[in-house]
């Protein structure tokens, strides 16, 4: 099956936030979305809902309930759903920067997002999630470039260097982002 278009993946999005909303489950849209829904390039990943771990199997069962292919791979962070289109859908539930709890649910901001009101998740929680992802084995910064750059004004980004300053990874991108300009130097 071809990878799914950007129209696929925005449809893949409703039906799941309109499944966890017809369940009454709490959920943060995250990742690529999130960005997009700020201003950020077009996602043409797949559809990243963040919830809290103790709703995940109510979430992982209501969308089976739907009719969509669901696994609980070996990871034990996240769930993963597909669409009838082929897009994948990830529900996580503990990110790189810890787990998902209702203080995080509840600082995302309610914002349109395709004529649905949903939860999105803050640019700040976003980064720091990216940022905190980033390892050995995937240090590739360019996607979290593109992001910078792309929001560098909506982005606390001295919240974003406080809650990533362990990481050798983010104080790599902070010296790469402030070098090319992108996001001015530390004010603290």
């Amino acid at each position: 099956m071809p990878e799914p278009t950007f129209e696929e993946m925005i449809v893949a999005m409703k039906d799941a936030v309109g499944v966890l909303q017809a369940h009454d489950i709490g959920f943060v849209l995250g990742g690529g979305l999130a960005a997009w829904a700020r201003g950020g390039p077009r996602s043409e990943h797949d559809v990243d809902l963040l919830l809290r771990e103790e709703d995940a199997e109510d979430a992982l069962a209501a969308l089976a309930g739907a009719g969509m292919r669901v696994e609980r791979p070996p990871e034990g962070w996240l769930y993963k759903a597909w669409h009838d289109n082929g897009t994948l859908i990830d529900v996580i539930f503990s990110p790189a920067g810890g787990p998902v709890t209702n203080e995080s649910i509840e600082r995302a901001p309610v914002v349109e997002v395709m004529a649905l009101r949903v939860r999105v998740s803050t640019l700040e929680d976003l980064m720091t999630t990216k940022l905190l992802a980033l390892n050995e084995q995937e240090p590739a910064f360019g996607s979290v470039l593109e992001l910078a750059r792309a929001l560098r004004e909506q982005v606390d980004w001295d919240d974003v260097r406080a809650r990533t300053e362990a990481s050798p990874f983010a104080r790599a991108f902070f010296t790469l982002v402030e070098g090319l300009g992108i996001v001015e130097t530390s004010s603290v």
